[in-house]
Order: C-alpha cells, then sequence, then structure tokens
C-alpha cells in the first residue's frame, strides 16, 4: 500500500514531511470512552496515521447517542462502542493497529493500559475517572489530553506533559459536582469540536510541534464563538504514589457490589427490598416497581432521611455509572446492604419488556 500518497498532503507540510510521518505511524495513543468526544478524537487520529489505537469502553450504543457520536450507525444500536469504532478505523485507514478493551476503566487496570501507550487521551464525562486517569497518568509518566463540555461551552488542556501540571493543579477539590451530557443535555457540534482540538493536541506531541496546552486551559462557547486560554500554575501538593494509589482506587472498587437485575427480578414485589432511581425525574425509559422510589443523584445527600439503613436498597441509574457514586455516598452514611444495578434503567427495561412487565 503506498502510505506517501494516503498522507501527501500533509507530508508536504515543512513541520511534518516524511520525518513526522513516521513519528506517527510509531505513536501508541489510548483514548478512554468512546462517546461524543472519542468519537470526534478517533477518526482524525486515525486518519493522520497513528500507528496504534487502543480504545476503552465498556458501554454500548444507544439510539440517545447517535446525535453525537456520528460515527455509529442506526443499525448498530445494543452493540459495543469500541467494536464499532474499531471497525470504523479499520475501514477508514487499515494501516492503524486498533485494540477494542471493552472494560470500565479503574484502579485494578488502569495502571496497566497506560503502561502500553505513549500519550492518554480522556474522552470521558465522569469526574471520577478524570481523577483516576490523572492520577495513573502519574504513576506511569503519560500525558493526558484532557476534554469536557458542558452544554454549549468545552475545555481542553493537556496535564503531566513534560512534568507540567496536572488535572488536580487545576481542580484540586475531588468531591465537586459536575452534571454529566445525560443530566445537563449537549449537542453533537460541541463535543465534535473539543473532540478535534483534543485529537489537535495529541497530534502536535507526536510531531513536536507548536505549542501544548501545558499549564494552559482553553474554554470555548459555540454559541458566541468565544474563546479564552486561561495560565495554571503546577502545585506539588497533591503527590501521589502506587501505594496511595492502590489504597485509593482499589478499596474503593472492591466495596462497590454490582448486580444484574436478572439475578434479583424475584425481588421486584419484595417488600423488604428498595429500588432506588437515582436519576432524574425526566429520564427515560421510565421504571415503574412496586417496591421504587426516585431520588436523583444531585437530591440524594438532602434527602438521605427517606432511606432506611438496614434495608437492602438497590440502585439503579441509566446505565450504571452514577448508581455507583449514590452506593459510595450511602455507604459513607453508614448504609449496610447496598447494591448497585449493572447496565442500569436500560438494562432493566429490557428484561423488563421480555417478560411484559
Amino acid at each position: 500500500m503506498n502510505t506517501t500518497a494516503r498522507y501527501n498532503r500533509q507530508i508536504i507540510l515543512p513541520e511534518i514531511g516524511e520525518i513526522g510521518q513516521e513519528k506517527l505511524s510509531k505513536a501508541k495513543v489510548l483514548v478512554i470512552g468512546a462517546g461524543g468526544l472519542g468519537t470526534s478524537i478517533l477518526p482524525y487520529l486515525a486518519a493522520a496515521g497513528v500507528g496504534e489505537i487502543g480504545i476503552a469502553d465498556d458501554d454500548i450504543i444507544e439510539i440517545s447517542n447517535l446525535h453525537r457520536q456520528v460515527i455509529y450507525k442506526n443499525s448498530a444500536v445494543g452493540k459495543y462502542k469500541v467494536e464499532e469504532a474499531k471497525l470504523m478505523i479499520s475501514e477508514l485507514n487499515p494501516l492503524v493497529k486498533v485494540k477494542a478493551i471493552t472494560e470500565k476503566l479503574s484502579g485494578s487496570n488502569a495502571i496497566s493500559l497506560f503502561e502500553n501507550y505513549d500519550i492518554i487521551v480522556d474522552a470521558t464525562d465522569n469526574i471520577a475517572i478524570k481523577y483516576l486517569i490523572n492520577d495513573a497518568c502519574l504513576i506511569t509518566n503519560k500525558p493526558m489530553v484532557y476534554g469536557s463540555v458542558f452544554r454549549f461551552q468545552g475545555q481542553v488542556s493537556v496535564f503531566h506533559y513534560q512534568n507540567g501540571p496536572t488535572y488536580r493543579c487545576l481542580y484540586p477539590d475531588e468531591n465537586t459536582q459536575s452534571a454529566n451530557c445525560e443530566d445537563a443535555g449537549v449537542i453533537g457540534i460541541t463535543v465534535g469540536i473539543i473532540g478535534m482540538l483534543q485529537a489537535n493536541e495529541v497530534i502536535k506531541m507526536i510531531l513536536e510541534i507548536g505549542e501544548v496546552l501545558s499549564g494552559k486551559i482553553l474554554v470555548y462557547n459555540i454559541l458566541n464563538n468565544e474563546q479564552q486560554k486561561y495560565d495554571f500554575d503546577k502545585s506539588h501538593v497533591q503527590l501521589i504514589n502506587r501505594e496511595k494509589f492502590d489504597e485509593k482506587y482499589n478499596k474503593s472498587i472492591n466495596k462497590i457490589e454490582e448486580v444484574n437485575f436478572e439475578s434479583v427480578f424475584d425481588e421486584i414485589n419484595n417488600d423488604e427490598i428498595l429500588f432506588l432511581d437515582v436519576r432524574n425525574e425526566d429520564e427515560l425509559p421510565k421504571i415503574s416497581l412496586k417496591n421504587q422510589i426516585q431520588i436523583p443523584l444531585k437530591s440524594l445527600e438532602t434527602q438521605i432521611l427517606k432511606l432506611n439503613k438496614n434495608q437492602t436498597i438497590y440502585i439503579f441509574c441509566q446505565s450504571g455509572i452514577r448508581s455507583k457514586i449514590a452506593a459510595e455516598l450511602l455507604q459513607k452514611n453508614k448504609f449496610i446492604n447496598i447494591k448497585s444495578i449493572a447496565g442500569g434503567a436500560l438494562a432493566m427495561k429490557l428484561l423488563l419488556e421480555e417478560i411484559k412487565i
């Protein structure tokens, strides 16, 4: 295959050339998340000729994803995002080696994954996972390309680049709550622009050209086309080593138990069991069980007295992420029998429809 013909338009750029293209072909990039940001980042990395791309995400494609996760087809609903993303990349550029990782990033796999790549790209919308990515990047000495979207505004930065400032330098308060796109809403154009800006930072680092957004955060608003760039300094307060990493993340992971809805289905009429829906009131699909209560995650702490600490509580959200956050919150408040339902309301609805309840 004639690689020169494929990449000719970028090779003729004096900042790239044959040497730059060789750098791209030898680069290994891991993208965490195959949602809106990830699906905007991946095509440009693959098309540019990044030699090896890993994609980590345990989520499946839903119909509500398609307005912003534009590499997926309607016929792919119900399939793993990473598998469909791998297929897209292989068709776009068969020269790229792609690894689809159908695992949720956790303290138990982050470091071993990161060690195999040169650059880690955060394409998630979960605050806790961003801190995990940051800390694993510090342990493995990898740069983290950060992206975040809130409604019509997005942010981009690069952390721990050449020992530069980290995510914790910019956001030291780990207890900050932020709504994800399921809660706040999002338009596809926002994640598209921010994702491409993230891909741009990856390419610049690989080629060693331009000015990398290290110690700087770019904020872009699509409604008024305004952008600002702010500087921030490195803080030496937030240091982490492998021992602290394992104590923090693996301890937290082990204490949250997940169950499949099918395994607890017989409990839906048991008055001694409570199913707790921590989604917002307007979220679909609607789940209506006899022994169910709804308290949105953002209100859970203030309404915690509505719950019985000694009761077995199965918590669910839309897909299984917020339910784990809720479970941790309840456990910190001395609740005993707390479990998170894997796959959330989406998985529950499928089983309920199958059994026609």
